[in-house]
């Protein structure tokens, strides 16, 4: 899912402090513009304030959800003057719920606003612009969500176990038991789980609930005691009820409560099955996945001859289809449990031309053996903090081609800097919509040697 990122924070510069705004105040505003995270931005008695929900041109009524210098923090309460371009929001827990914070957008203007933002952070940081931009890679803009991670906590006041989603700018949880953007297999899972988990013993005991869609649905509970045979046998029975697998993540990793059972997903277009375990990464969007990954091979174009490197594997989302393309593929993965795993599903398909090593990708690449040949192509997809390192160096492995997947439009723009000093230009970029009614923003990106 996508992370939530703070707004700027100023620190002062001297002078006599200014009197600091209550969390909880109420605001009138004129909002002037978007910033790059789908807020509202507004100036008012010398502090810009972020407002959650706000639309350029609005008149709006903020509550204060924190301050932190000159920049407020805030959420809309009340909409005076709306946008023509602002939508009732789909979902009834907007406003409160912090995990849909553009929803009010209608779903075209969503892609026009990640668009904006990949465009600004390639020209700011890079100056440049690719020589080609792509059609935005979406999906359905709800019931495209196949994981999810459903917050719990036992409120000692109340004594009542509140289960839901993590509100937007705190701590505090909304009590949810739908949600428009799950897929519709998680739904009914969703609504009876609060129900549930309220029938066990040591709701004190409960940390949070995840949930799966894939080759098969499952659920994980995280808790901090020993299950009682009671608990156990409420939980067995509402899995069985759903069809879904049961996890408990107690001490030590995650385990099924019966040993023969697996995740797993797959990419149709490969006739591939990929398994998982809870605790890996996997994309959340299985549609936007599987046509990512065709739109990464298809502006690689490997050849049947060719040498292909694909860094920051995971469990092979990308090496596995490369491996059915070209002569052999080279996959490298910070953590060695998901080489193993990205091993093991190349082997259950059949695949022995992927060859799979563990390496610190947050360093530069070592004089490794696998990397003394060379290769015609690489693949990335790193996590948000980039590449850097890798990239000061990849023009020493001989790739002209080279497919940047990013989560992050700031590091990509800022490795771009890198990889235009090494000699390749930038031919073709585009956003990926991974998360609707999101501002999050992934991006592909084309770099060739010149």
């Amino acid at each position: 899912m996508a992370k939530q990122e703070r707004g700027l924070r100023f620190q002062p510069t001297g002078g006599s402090k200014a009197p600091q705004v209550p969390t909880g105040k109420k605001q009138r505003l004129s909002i002037e513009r978007l910033a790059n995270d789908g807020r509202g931005i507004a100036f008012f008695e010398g502090r810009t304030w972020f407002v959650i929900g706000a639309l350029a041109g609005e008149e709006v009524e903020a509550r204060v959800l924190g301050a932190h210098g000159k920049v407020v923090e805030a959420r809309t309460e009340r909409v005076f003057v709306a946008n023509q371009l602002r939508r009732p929001a789909p979902c009834a827990h907007a406003g409160r719920c912090g995990g849909c914070s553009v929803q009010h957008l209608p779903h075209s203007e969503q892609l026009a606003l990640k668009q904006r933002m990949l465009a600004e952070q390639l020209s700011r940081v890079a100056g440049v612009e690719p020589e080609q931009w792509a059609e935005p890679l979406s999906g359905p803009e709800f019931a495209y969500r196949r994981r999810a991670r459903v917050a719990v906590r036992w409120d000692v006041k109340t004594k009542k176990l509140e289960v839901g989603f993590r509100a937007a700018g705190s701590q505090d949880i909304v009590g949810i038991n739908d949600c428009p953007v799950l897929v519709q297999p998680l739904q009914p899972i969703m609504s009876g789980l609060p129900e549930m988990l309220r029938r066990l013993s040591k709701p004190q005991a409960l940390g949070h609930v995840e949930l799966f869609a894939g080759s098969s649905l499952a659920l994980l509970l995280r808790h901090m005691a020993p299950l009682s045979e009671n608990d156990l046998s409420i939980l067995k029975e509402f899995c069985a009820f759903h069809d879904a697998q049961l996890w408990l993540h107690g001490e030590g990793e995650p385990q099924p409560v019966d040993a023969d059972q697996a995740l797993g997903y797959r990419l149709e277009q490969w006739d591939l099955e990929l398994a998982y375990r809870p605790g890996d990464f996997i994309q959340v969007n299985a549609g936007v996945n599987e046509a990512m990954v065709a739109q990464a091979l298809e502006w690689l174009k490997p050849a049947a001859d060719e040498r292909v490197l694909d860094l920051f594997c995971g469990l092979g989302n990308f090496a596995l289809p490369l491996a059915q393309k070209v002569r052999e593929v080279v996959a490298v993965e910070g953590v060695q449990a998901m080489v193993e795993r990205a091993a093991a599903n190349a082997a259950s398909n059949n695949l022995h031309n992927a060859k799979f090593f563990q390496a610190d990708l947050s360093q530069p690449l070592a004089d490794a053996k696998w990397a003394s040949e060379g290769f015609s192509a690489v693949l990335l997809d790193p996590p948000r903090d980039g590449a850097f390192e890798v990239v000061r160096t990849l023009a020493s492995l001989g790739a002209k081609r080279l497919v940047y997947v990013s989560c992050n439009p700031a590091t990509l723009a800022r490795d771009t800097v890198e990889l235009i000093k090494q000699g390749y230009r930038l031919k073709r970029a585009g956003i990926l919509d991974m998360f609707p009614q999101t501002a999050h923003v992934e991006a592909m990106a084309l770099f060739e040697a010149s």
